[in-house]
């Protein structure tokens, strides 16, 4: 793992790293905040996924973390969206399509499936050089995320109730299998089986028998994407069936941009520190 940079921050440390991804096979780069908390022991964990066409970078430069994450003492991973290089393929037609798009599953199709594995990313190699490198409670993780990263974090969660004990979402992309803006990812990445598509829905993983703890959704009413896209209250009408509580805050005037998630960031730290502490 090789270090870019850090810098003193609400007395803890933002940093950016760099490593060799054997899932990936590709460079990947991420970003964690340390509390300064974690001079005295391992802190819990909460990680963010981003969305289309981001990285690491728009969330840690616009997302407005730092001082929450250090009044709680929790330590923040900001984790980047696809494998990127120029050995990586992609469409560069197409922004909901390749690099920085790579929706957080393990691609099976080919040219795709050497590179695209972010779902194994996700839940297995990054948490692992985490907790080798960093002060990171691995009993202690939760996980949330924006639009695409919040659709990742959804089914990241729901099938991994017994590693992450909190998650929320911004503008979540809560049934991708059905979504304008993901179906021909969903086919590229898994081919035409729809029944690998159902294991990267939050709608179909909860329909299917999948259960998590509590689930927090804020959604702008002004967001341009969210009849289309969106559409969580497929998702509240799912968990609704499930008997899984889930809170869907439609905040309004709100659109799709960090201007929205900053807004709402601290009160999602609040909530994940709460079940995390």
């Amino acid at each position: 793992m090789e270090t870019l940079s850090t810098s003193k921050s609400h007395g803890g440390s933002q940093g950016v790293y760099r490593h060799n991804s054997k899932t990936t096979n590709c460079t990947m780069t991420f970003a964690v905040f340390i509390p300064q908390q974690a001079k005295h022991g391992p802190c819990p964990v909460l990680w963010y996924l981003s969305g289309l066409t981001c990285s690491h970078a728009n969330v840690m430069d616009k997302g407005e973390y730092r001082r929450a994450a250090a009044r709680h003492g929790l330590i923040i991973v900001c984790a980047d969206t696809s494998p990127r290089g120029p050995d990586v393929p992609d469409d560069a037609e197409n922004w909901q399509f390749g690099s920085g798009a790579g929706f957080f599953l393990d691609a099976v199709q080919q040219p795709w499936a050497k590179n695209y594995q972010m779902y194994s990313y996700i839940t297995e190699e990054l948490p692992e050089l985490i907790f080798r490198n960093f002060p990171a409670d691995r009993s202690r993780q939760g996980i949330y995320g924006h639009s695409m990263g919040g659709h990742g974090a959804l089914t990241i969660a729901l099938k991994n109730p017994d590693t992450f004990k909190s998650c929320s979402a911004f503008a979540p992309i809560v049934h991708p299998s059905t979504a304008d803006w993901s179906r021909t990812a969903f086919s590229r990445f898994l081919g035409e089986d729809k029944s690998r598509w159902d294991e990267y829905d939050a709608c179909n993983l909860v329909e299917n028998g999948h259960r998590f703890y509590e689930f927090l959704i804020d959604q702008g009413s002004a967001d341009g994407f969210l009849e289309e896209g969106l559409r969580p209250w497929l998702f509240e009408d799912a968990c609704k069936k499930a008997n899984i509580p889930l809170t869907l805050r439609m905040q309004e005037g709100y659109d799709h941009s960090y201007n929205f998630i900053s807004t709402f960031m601290g009160d999602h730290i609040d909530w994940h520190a709460k079940r995390l502490k």
